[in-house]
């Protein structure tokens, strides 16, 4: 009786071992954490050096997805969200022109439609125009990939007819607003997701930061290797931008394109 029970036991533990044993390799070590699903969120444990992500460079990139570059080298990626036009896109091409400066232009529909003078002098000027959907909806809560593409797709279409060349395939999700699946839907599209390293709140119209504020992010927070989020809508980016590239060029920063990382 006590060796029936001895190898009822031994046979249960086995099974649980080869249970808990086959759940390990299902889950990938690699996957995102749950704490990631959501939004996309930033700390900086030390002014001047590269945050820690709410997930971590390597995470990412299995999908394609990037904050960062990596490399410790001094270049800086600018990138801008173009949500709509309010008479300020001018001056930040001006400045970016003075510098010899590429930067990435993430758009929406309505930037598309209503300024697409604005969208070929950013294509003819050497500039990247990225994707950030037709309609900037939550895109987390998307969970087809028809629709997930069609929100993509219809700025690919609206693009290739102002400007007559397709679209570079850079995604940004509207307000960081992220999961796991859109990342995956993404890359099967054929998309790169970028999201960023540093930004500061520049996004209220009638609320805008001071020279001083945006100079005090903007300066203390810079890192080797930084995507930099600035939006479009920004009176105060128009009236800094100059300047602050010139300080960041005092700094050691040179200026790269975001096809230099993958």
């Amino acid at each position: 009786m006590k060796k029936l029970i001895f190898t009822v036991f031994l046979f249960a533990l086995s099974f649980l071992a080869g249970r808990l044993a086959a759940q390990s390799l299902l889950k990938p070590a690699d996957s995102l954490p749950a704490s990631a699903d959501g939004n996309w969120g930033l700390s900086f444990p030390e002014d001047g050096q590269p945050p820690v992500g709410n997930a971590t460079f390597e995470q990412l990139k299995q999908y394609d997805a990037y904050y960062r570059d990596d490399t410790g080298d001094k270049i800086l990626y600018l990138t801008f969200d173009a949500g709509y036009e309010n008479g300020n896109t001018a001056a930040i091409l001006d400045a970016l022109k003075k510098h010899d400066a590429p930067a990435t232009f993430f758009v929406v529909g309505n930037y598309l439609t209503s300024s697409p003078d604005l969208v070929k002098r950013m294509q003819e000027e050497g500039h990247t125009v990225g994707n950030h959907t037709f309609h900037h909806p939550d895109m987390s809560a998307i969970s087809t990939l028809e629709d997930f593409a069609k929100e993509l797709q219809d700025v690919e279409t609206l693009y290739d007819e102002i400007t007559g060349q397709p679209l570079t395939k850079f995604y940004r999700p509207p307000q960081g607003k992220y999961s796991e699946s859109n990342l995956k839907m993404a890359r099967e599209l054929g998309y790169r997701t970028f999201f960023w390293s540093l930004a500061y709140v520049d996004w209220y119209e009638d609320d805008q930061p001071s020279k001083e504020e945006a100079f005090d992010k903007l300066l203390s927070r810079i890192h080797p290797g930084a995507i930099v989020l600035l939006h479009s809508t920004s009176s105060t980016n128009a009236q800094i931008l100059d300047e602050l590239l010139t300080r960041w060029e005092e700094m050691g920063y040179t200026f790269g394109s975001l096809e230099n990382i993958a």
